[in-house]
């Protein structure tokens, strides 16, 4: 049980393949294949991020094996046909590389995935050495926790907090991700906070707030 949001940290992968600048292109596709990722942090000396290379900028090398592309194409897709004729992940990799730090909010790396398309983000510390990496995948980790944890950080970091006179009388349930709160409480003007603070709990799916004013306390 937590009540302060998951972080990058809490849901990245520590173990991390990796390519140097002068890796070959056969061996990047060999990696990705045998570790079954899209995508390559590539590093220099002691760990520092410099690019990533990915599916996507391996693929004009088939696209093109079969033609030439012609000085219209050249011109259109300067970056596609120069990749066609790359052998290495310093000519092959997108720089510089989207990366995120291990204390950003997993609404963050959320956001920069989809903002930059991309499926995963090397992890790196202050001097941009690779840390981890974290994957969509990743992110979606929070919904695993379990009723009965989601349960039990609900009522401490919102029920009891915000209504330390009535907490007794509310009830907190989930229920496959989805949270009830049920019960009178003698502040109704803290009813809709409660439900922002229950929807910002990691792991929790859907919220339905059935708290109401309790007509037997004088406010």
């Amino acid at each position: 049980m937590t009540s302060t949001p998951y972080t990058v940290a809490d849901v990245m992968t520590t173990k991390v393949i990796a390519v140097t600048p002068s890796t070959g292109f056969k061996d990047i596709a060999a990696a990705m294949e045998r570790w079954k990722v899209t995508a390559l942090p590539v590093i220099e000396g002691e760990g520092r991020v410099v690019g990533v290379v990915s599916e996507a900028d391996l693929l004009p090398k088939e696209e093109f094996h079969e033609h030439r592309p012609g000085l219209i194409e050249q011109m259109r897709r300067l970056g596609d046909t120069a990749k066609a004729g790359s052998t290495v992940a310093e000519q092959l990799m997108t720089t510089p590389a989207v990366t995120i730090r291990p204390d950003a909010t997993l609404p963050r790396a959320a956001r920069l995935m989809a903002d930059r398309h991309v499926k995963r983000l090397p992890v790196v510390d202050a001097d941009g050495t690779l840390t981890g990496i974290v994957s969509r995948a990743d992110l979606l980790k929070v919904f695993l926790r379990t009723d009965e944890d989601l349960t039990a950080e609900i009522r401490e970091s919102v029920v009891e907090r915000l209504f330390p006179l009535s907490h007794g009388s509310v009830e907190v349930s989930v229920d496959q991700g989805v949270a009830t709160l049920t019960g009178p409480v003698r502040d109704p003007n803290l009813i809709s906070m409660a439900e922002r603070l229950t929807h910002a709990v990691e792991g929790v799916v859907d919220v339905r707030c059935r708290l109401r004013a309790d007509s037997g306390a004088s406010l």
